[in-house]
């Protein structure tokens, strides 16, 4: 089977799915809630997006969300990734972050289902800026104890790539009903994830 030419259809795709995943690296720098602090190395770096659950469900979620909607949204995920961990680094706060970022991933899995009952061609700027503003908040979290290692990077790159561009890809090939079913569970997984973080959120307050 040949290779598709970054000039094609298909080879700009591809090509954005890679920038995506890079850019989208940037938010497994540090880890929401459950997740463990980020350390240096290639395999820790490979690791950390794939061990943490929230943001595992994002990364697919942006994929399925790109696959359905438009690859255009592959660019508002890596610019809300820039923008996000940028203002984690620099101290930038958000009031009940965890919370927000689990139901961030109920969002795509719902902006999935949303485009399929649009009429016409969907909204791709609106669509655009929930993506964004959803891996942002992400982005702003593990921005805040971001590893600067350039191995760590390196492997937090490869694993975000492999996530964003296999769940693009296998999703183009399995159509819209699998898309469908998996923009479901996104929405329900989120749902979870948020119900936990208000319990510990009750139990701070409580304690």
């Amino acid at each position: 089977m040949p290779t598709p030419s970054l000039l094609s259809p298909s080879g700009r795709q591809l090509g954005l799915a890679a920038c995506a995943g890079l850019g989208l690296s940037l938010i497994g720098a540090v880890p929401a809630s459950a997740h463990s602090i980020a350390g240096a190395g290639l395999a820790t770096g490979f690791s950390h997006p794939l061990l943490g659950l929230d943001h595992l469900l994002l990364l697919v979620g942006v994929g399925a969300s790109a696959s359905f909607i438009s690859s255009t949204l592959l660019l508002y995920a890596l610019a809300g990734a820039a923008l996000g961990s940028l203002f984690g680094l620099n101290g930038g706060q958000l009031p009940m972050a965890e919370l927000v970022a689990a139901l961030a991933v109920s969002l795509l899995g719902l902006l999935i289902l949303r485009s399929r009952r649009q009429a016409g061609a969907p909204p791709a700027t609106l669509y655009g800026i929930v993506v964004m503003g959803s891996v942002a908040v992400h982005a702003m979290l593990h921005g805040h104890e971001a590893s600067g290692a350039n191995s760590w990077w390196l492997g937090a790159f490869l694993a975000s790539s492999l996530v964003v561009g296999v769940s693009y890809g296998v999703l183009r090939k399995l159509g819209t009903v699998w898309t469908l079913r998996l923009a479901g569970l996104l929405s329900l997984a989120g749902g979870v994830l948020a119900l936990g973080q208000i319990g510990a959120l009750r139990a701070v307050g409580a304690g």
